[in-house]
């Protein structure tokens, strides 16, 4: 058996592949509701090791994470106008609790900019309270109507952070910095998603913001994924929710506010930025198996061998598994880990034993070499190094060969059918992206000609947008 038999190829058919990927790695299944996801522990262990390195890091920024209700009264999205036209769609109503028709109708989380600002307004009085950084682990209920496992869910989980401060300068550079050192580094540098970060136009920002930032990032297929995106909220809410607080002058001001959000969607990203056709690439930083030991026959030596190797890993703080299931073929046992995306397997078997040595094989590239037994754990260690920045670099040349500048509309709409388009804003302008949008092509970000993040005196000229077909 082979991966590639149980597996779609990519250049075939892509959401095939995908589907088959997240099924035969054991990612996720299909609830019973139309649009909700069981995510399995292979699934989840992944889900874990994103939470806890996002968590440090929103900590590091100085928010604080908390809990706030899944269900939020009709009435509270109705008080910021724009917010509640923007997920109108999306929402899912309750109206009958206990048998009885509720006296209100109750939405159930689709985000919590209302919730939170509702209690915001109690907890803020003076600006000595500010800034005030809230973060939020939680599910949120978005109805889909078309759902693709981690990438469009009805439900889905995710972080969601929520701010509150003294001026617009300090709102805009903590959103800043969540954009960049929270999101964009760490997609970067544990992902190994080389990022696009920018500005979104006013038709694609956030329902309520003055500001969106986005990472973007490109799947193997040409399409652009958003994968995190950092809210300035302006004054928008906090003068919805009478949002006030006691200046340094002795007046009464409104507070500047933000939200940003990264979600399950990730490993969305993660499968379809560095899968290929014999499933997922996972890197080290972020698989629950870093190193498997896959034991060929149960032979008390073989299992001695496979128990030292373990243990000399696990005091090394690898991630380790021994696979000794003998009663399953080697090679059924062998493509598991490979769609599974282990980094690295070390195969030992009776003969490997008496010759003092094990075979080594790489995920990434699926070399097979052999190694001296009593350097393997060594040599597993060292080839856990550069997984991760090898897997950025392929992203990274994949990317750049798949994105072209371009001089028009109609140049952009074709360069989007197989990458990213980048052309002038002035280019573009307003007819120009509907007539993008019409062909079902979006603008993904706005950025310096640099690749820097635009400015808010940046004339049309100094930048571009970066177009694409998106998820």
């Amino acid at each position: 058996m082979s991966p590639q038999s149980i597996l779609t190829p990519q250049s075939e058919d892509f959401p095939a592949w995908y589907q088959d990927v997240v099924a035969r790695a054991e990612m996720a299944d299909n609830g019973p509701v139309r649009g909700t996801m069981v995510i399995r522990p292979w699934g989840y262990a992944i889900w874990e090791r994103m939470q806890a390195d996002l968590d440090r890091r929103i900590k590091d920024t100085g928010a604080l994470n908390a809990y706030f209700p899944l269900f939020i009264p009709e009435s509270y999205l109705h008080k910021e106008a724009e917010h509640v036209e923007g997920f109108s769609p999306e929402l899912a109503v309750v109206t009958h609790g206990g048998g009885k028709e509720l006296e209100e109708p109750v939405v159930v989380r689709p985000t919590s900019e209302t919730i939170i600002n509702a209690y915001f307004s109690k907890w803020v009085q003076s600006y000595r309270e500010l800034p005030l950084l809230i973060n939020q682990w939680a599910n949120v209920v978005r109805w889909e109507l078309r759902p693709r496992l981690f990438l469009r869910t009805t439900e889905f989980l995710w972080q969601e952070g929520h701010t509150a401060h003294v001026s617009e300068a300090d709102a805009g550079a903590y959103a800043l910095r969540i954009l960049q050192s929270v999101y964009a580094d760490f997609m970067r540098s544990v992902m190994a998603v080389p990022v696009l970060v920018g500005r979104k136009t006013p038709k694609e920002r956030f329902a309520g913001a003055t500001t969106t930032w986005t990472c973007e990032g490109m799947m193997r297929d040409g399409k652009a994924l958003q994968m995190a995106t950092s809210h300035e909220l302006g004054q928008n809410f906090a003068k919805a929710f009478d949002i006030t607080f006691a200046d340094a002058e002795g007046g009464q001001s409104y507070a500047w506010q933000t939200s940003w959000g990264a979600s399950t969607r990730m490993i969305g990203a993660l499968i379809m930025a560095h899968g290929d056709d014999n499933g997922l690439r996972l890197p080290p930083d972020l698989a629950p198996v870093q190193v498997v030991v896959l034991v060929v026959r149960d032979e008390p030596e073989v299992v001695a061998e496979a128990n030292r190797l373990a243990a000399e890993l696990g005091a090394a703080s690898v991630r380790v598994q021994i696979d000794d299931r003998t009663a399953t073929s080697f090679g059924r046992r062998a493509v598991e880990w490979e769609v599974k995306g282990v980094p690295v397997r070390l195969e030992l078997g009776p003969r490997d034993v008496a010759a003092g040595t094990a075979t080594l094989v790489t995920r990434h590239d699926g070399a097979k070499v052999p190694v001296p037994l009593s350097e393997a754990g060594a040599r597993a260690r060292a080839a856990l190094e550069g997984v991760g920045a090898q897997l950025a670099r392929e992203a990274e040349e994949m990317r750049l060969s798949r994105t072209r500048e371009v001089a028009s509309v109609e140049e952009g709409r074709e360069a989007a059918e197989g990458g990213f388009a980048v052309m002038g804003l002035e280019v573009l302008g307003a007819e120009g992206e509907a007539a993008l949008n019409s062909s079902g092509v979006t603008v993904r970000c706005v950025q310096r000609r640099d690749g820097g993040l635009p400015g808010p005196d940046d004339p049309d000229s100094d930048l571009v947008a970066v177009v694409a077909r998106a998820y």
